[in-house]
């Protein structure tokens, strides 16, 4: 389906908890509390009931979303409902990676095509500040038993954040080169708590990441560069081609991830079902509102969906 400005609208971002056992600081607010796991936890059925809706409208790649989808150990199940609609040609699933070694090959089972992983930095006290208690060896662990599990075409994701893991971009570049991974770069946004990191720096350009690394503690350059991306939303903004819509975990659209506008789709089956999402695609503003230097949207990325 496409949207009031002609583009075809076909990925849906679907959130299944607010839920994590990371506290990010770009991410979540600890002044707000803790989420618990319990809390906006659609079960398996209603996952795939939203997803055949979408799907009716056109919708062919659906992308798992949390919070940290991991922490729901019925998340393989979740995977194989989604994964058997008709119409979805691709389920990918975004996680922080700390809990996904004892699931991996069970959710490649179920119909999981591919996997993004967020990792923020390499070193393991900065990963413990930034995830504030977090392993790095627990994501580690899940980058080999992704590997084990047969997943290809793996992503690394890291928000850069000026002053606290941007020096970290050629270590990022050997690492992926080493794990045979993409690694994409991504603009930190000014949203929820993230909007405290941005104030006072300068939104990372894509020619930031993809200048040529130099010498750095006696490592040798590698011929072989690691594929790359950059994902930047400020400096060189997408919207133009944007083809997704997303579901919150407490069953809301959000036709953009910037704005404040939400459709809600509780309690709807069918055709309503089917028609909140189509108001949905229809709803998909020109841009976002970040060029103003703040996101509309009136959730953190937690309760959104990263």
């Amino acid at each position: 389906m496409r949207d009031s400005f002609g583009r075809e609208v076909d990925y849906l971002r679907l959130s299944v908890t607010e839920g994590c056992n990371l506290s990010c600081i770009y991410c979540r607010d600890l002044q707000l509390g803790t989420v618990p796991f319990y809390r906006s936890m659609p079960s398996p059925g209603r996952c795939a009931e939203i997803v055949e809706a979408a799907a009716s409208l056109g919708v062919r790649k659906v992308r798992i979303t949390g919070g940290e989808p991991c922490t729901r150990a019925d998340l393989p199940e979740i995977v194989g409902g989604i994964a058997a609609v008709p119409g979805i040609e691709e389920v990918c699933l975004t996680t922080n990676g700390t809990l996904i070694a004892p699931m991996a090959s069970e959710l490649r089972a179920a119909g999981l095509a591919r996997v993004n992983v967020s990792l923020d930095t390499l070193d393991p006290e900065r990963y413990r500040s930034i995830t504030r208690g977090g392993s790095l060896d627990d994501v580690l662990a899940g980058l080999e038993a992704l590997k084990e599990a047969g997943f290809e075409g793996t992503k690394l994701n890291c928000v850069l954040m000026p002053g606290i893991n941007d020096d970290e971009l050629e270590d990022f570049e050997r690492f992926a080169s080493d794990q045979d991974v993409e690694m994409r770069f991504i603009e930190l946004m000014p949203i929820g708590p993230a909007a405290d990191l941005y104030f006072g720096t300068v939104p990372f350009s894509g020619k930031t990441a993809r200048t040529e690394p130099s010498q750095k503690r006696g490592k040798p350059r590698r011929r072989n560069r690691p594929q790359l991306q950059v994902i930047a939303p400020l400096s060189e903004p997408f919207c133009a081609t944007c083809n997704r819509i997303r579901v919150t975990a407490d069953g809301f659209a959000k036709p953009c991830l910037h704005s404040a506008e939400e459709i809600d789709l509780n309690g709807m089956h069918g055709k309503d079902l089917e028609d909140a999402l189509r108001r949905a695609i229809l709803a998909k503003p020109a841009g976002h509102t970040l060029a103003s230097g703040s996101s509309g949207s009136l959730r953190d990325m937690s309760r959104i969906g990263g």
